[in-house]
């Protein structure tokens, strides 16, 4: 089935565009590039450029989400930080209300001891100067602590006015970073999302037009892997398994989905050679690779092939992109395991892998 996502318009465009390069006699540099199983095709430079694009975005969705995460990871602390400043900030507006309180108890006292009498009433009403002399070590008691509380108070403002400024700038400074990543992590897969579905367009027209465009040699990392065994794909989600029945099967389902966006990119399971690369039937874009043992695996309805017919493979590395080309009802990745090259020899995928130490879950 095909994905109301499509573009109605890009699938006639694109026959059209093959059907000319189809009628145009090829010179031998054009020859060169014709590659497939089944006759050959053409090595388009503008396929080759969405494909190496969305696997760029993909590269780029990686870091992007990377960074999201390690962001999250970084504004949670920052909000803690910003929640410990929100606490502290109330303790401070407690101790400064406790000054205040304090003062007005210190004014209170002295009023009622007379400390705000001035000097001459003092001498005045003193019985004596050991009276008198009290009195006016009281009074300076009195002015010292009235002082001490007033300066306190002061301090205790001004760091809770610039407290709350910082705590301010900090939740400022969290929101726009949050805004930031979000909106890098939007903008990165709104693009990928595009390319995929131009990338599917191409891969549709290639099937219809039963040519292939050829591998396209996409600069791809060394396989971080140190096994040599993997998954077909890093991330994914288990879907049809084998020997589940369904109306798209002539029997039972002979392989193991993947659910993967389009322009995700598929592995080679194992160190193998390149026995088939086709793109028509029902399993549209295809390639079969052979390895040690008498086992083949089957990697189907992907949008574009980095590998030719007789190319030598490694452990992890990227052999195609994921699709939904032939027989498909959405993105996904059809993995199969064989002991012939040809179909209706399968052998269940999960737990084959599972006996190379690849659990699949």
């Amino acid at each position: 089935m095909r994905s109301p996502r499509r573009h109605p318009l890009l699938v006639p465009a694109l026959l059209c565009a093959f059907a000319v390069l189809a009628a145009r006699p090829t010179d031998s540099a054009d020859s060169t590039d014709a590659v497939g199983s089944d006759g050959g095709g053409v090595h388009g430079a503008a396929g080759a450029g969405v494909s190496a694009q969305v696997a760029r975005l993909y590269e780029d969705a990686a870091v992007a989400t990377r960074q999201y995460e390690q962001g999250r990871t970084e504004a949670e602390a920052q909000r803690a930080q910003a929640l410990k400043a929100e606490a502290l900030l109330d303790r401070e507006r407690r101790e400064i209300a406790v000054l205040h309180e304090d003062l007005g108890r210190v004014a209170r006292a002295q009023y009622r001891t007379g400390g705000g009498l001035p000097l001459t009433a003092q001498i005045i009403l003193a019985g004596s100067p050991d009276e008198l002399m009290r009195g006016q070590h009281v009074f300076s008691q009195t002015q010292l602590a009235v002082n001490n509380s007033i300066d306190k108070s002061r301090r205790a403002e001004a760091r809770l006015a610039a407290d709350e400024a910082k705590a301010a700038a900090a939740w400022r400074e969290l929101e726009k970073r949050n805004t930031e990543l979000v909106d890098l992590k939007r903008d990165i897969e709104a693009k990928l999302d595009q390319a995929r579905w131009q990338l599917q367009g191409q891969a549709d027209a290639s099937v219809a037009a039963g040519a292939c465009r050829g591998a396209v040699r996409l600069d791809q990392p060394p396989p971080a892997v140190t096994s040599a065994w993997v998954a077909p794909v890093e991330m994914y989600q288990l879907s049809s398994g084998f020997g589940s029945g369904g109306a798209r099967w002539a029997t039972r389902h002979t392989g193991q989905d993947f659910a993967v966006p389009i322009g995700t990119p598929v592995r080679a399971v194992g160190t193998g050679r390149v026995v088939k690369v086709s793109c028509g039937g029902a399993f549209g874009i295809e390639i079969v690779v052979e390895h040690a043992g008498g086992y083949y695996t089957q990697y189907a309805h992907l949008a574009a092939v980095t590998v030719d017919q007789g190319d030598q493979v490694a452990p992890g590395q990227w052999i195609g992109q994921s699709g939904t080309t032939g027989n498909s009802t959405g993105p996904h990745l059809h993995f199969e395991v064989r002991v012939t090259p040809e179909p209706g020899s399968g052998v269940d995928p999960v737990p084959w892998l599972s006996a190379r130490g690849v659990a699949l879950g």
